[in-house]
């Protein structure tokens, strides 16, 4: 069949790279996106990084006399610096076949493994910020309940109602589906759980299924441990003093912790919630010979004002530190995640190209993908590179749930 493309820069070669990078993707398709244009405007120009706004909250005056609040500015800040790729080498037997078959046989593998390797990595990131998780770590999710509980917790952070997404691995798909079939009606739904063996939308949420969710290896923190709520909690400081732990055991990044008496609130209107606030250690921890240990936490807890995000019901010694939130020590569990579009935030950059050389650089639904090649006379192969350039991050974590069975 006759070769349909000449070269990259011709851009074919690019378009349909790009096509098959964009059809591996899954949860990156349903995060937000609204920092495309600043990176693109601003963000080259200051290293791949772009300062965000976070929201102002304020406070509600009672009566008649005024009481101006100061404004204070929060930001985050947004860096673009990972970058990834796929090389290969073509032979001018490769490059002799249609682009159709050049796709199918070269461009969808490597693209199938490139997307996956992103999407890998953007997860496996992302599901630490999470504080909030529902249900039992480690039972498979069987029950509708676990499903609706993480939406309660997501409405409960303020969370807007549309645009949010329930993302499973295969396991908890299939225990998920097999539990909701006798409460489901919707005839659509009905059909595609008995023929794909998955739902599209429920309670709330458009499901997906994927095989890149990540699991998460607990530290080996156990027992008892408890903190002191007057002098082991400042407001404003994301760290929390633990005492009597057990020496040597460790937490890690990503696991959950509650305190006693230390409880979740309504960020607008400060109503206490009957859950206890969930943190999310941040930084690796290492509990010293003497059982203390610092734990560095988000959300940072916040006890008065404006940005107030805990009740303290009773602030003092020995509340309990509930350290197996998110499973036994050691454990490894699957993390599969309930959230709104724009808890977490994904860009691309279009990366350099030179007219001197074969390359080019194709863009479509922000998506951004170069594909370089050039020729190696003296062994009769076309080397190929594909690359992608991209950040990511979490910008509203209370937007976002980790569910369990």
């Amino acid at each position: 069949m006759a070769n349909t493309w000449v070269n990259a820069s011709s851009g074919d070669l690019a378009r349909y790279t790009l096509a098959s990078f964009h059809n591996g993707l899954k949860f990156l398709k349903t995060i937000g996106r609204q920092f495309d244009a600043d990176f693109r405007r601003r963000g080259s120009r200051n290293s791949g990084t772009l300062l965000i706004r976070e929201p102002n909250e304020f406070i509600v005056r009672s009566g008649a006399v005024m009481d101006a609040q100061d404004i204070t500015e929060s930001t985050q800040t947004f860096t673009l610096a990972t970058q990834r790729g796929v090389d290969v080498n073509t032979s001018t037997i490769d490059l002799s076949l249609s682009i159709e078959d050049f796709q199918k046989q070269i461009l969808n593998p490597m693209m199938s493994r490139l997307a996956a390797e992103v999407e890998s990595i953007v997860l496996s990131n992302v599901y630490k910020d999470v504080y909030n998780m529902t249900g039992t770590a480690g039972s498979a999710i069987a029950s509708p309940l676990s499903i609706m509980n993480a939406n309660a917790r997501l409405t409960n952070g303020l969370a807007p109602d549309d645009d949010r997404y329930l993302l499973l691995d295969p396991s908890n798909m299939a225990t998920a589906v097999n539990s909701v079939g006798a409460y489901f009606h919707k005839a659509s739904e009905l059909e595609k759980a008995f023929s794909k063996a998955v739902i599209g939308n429920a309670y709330n949420f458009t499901w997906m299924e994927s095989a890149m969710i990540p699991s998460h290896t607990a530290g080996t923190r156990a027992g008892t441990a408890v903190c002191n709520t007057s002098t082991g909690i400042t407001s404003g400081s994301a760290n929390i003093s633990v005492t009597d732990a057990t020496a040597t055991q460790t937490f890690l990044a990503g696991d959950i912790v509650t305190i006693g008496d230390v409880f979740a609130c309504n960020r607008e209107t400060k109503t206490r919630y009957s859950n206890l606030k969930q943190f999310a250690v941040t930084a690796d921890a290492t509990v010293a010979d003497d059982g203390t240990v610092t734990l560095a936490v988000s959300p940072t807890p916040v006890t008065s004002g404006a940005k107030q995000n805990v009740v303290l019901v009773s602030a003092g010694a020995s509340k309990t530190v509930t350290n197996t939130v998110n499973g036994a020590a050691s454990s490894v569990i699957l993390q599969p995640l309930a959230y709104y579009k724009d808890a977490f935030a994904f860009v691309m950059a279009d990366m350099f190209t030179s007219p001197k050389e074969d390359m080019a650089v194709k863009n479509f639904d922000g998506i951004s993908i170069r594909v370089w090649r050039k020729g190696d006379i003296v062994n009769d192969k076309f080397p190929l590179r594909i690359d992608v350039l991209f950040g990511y991050k979490t910008i509203r974590p209370e937007w976002a749930v980790r569910v369990q069975g």
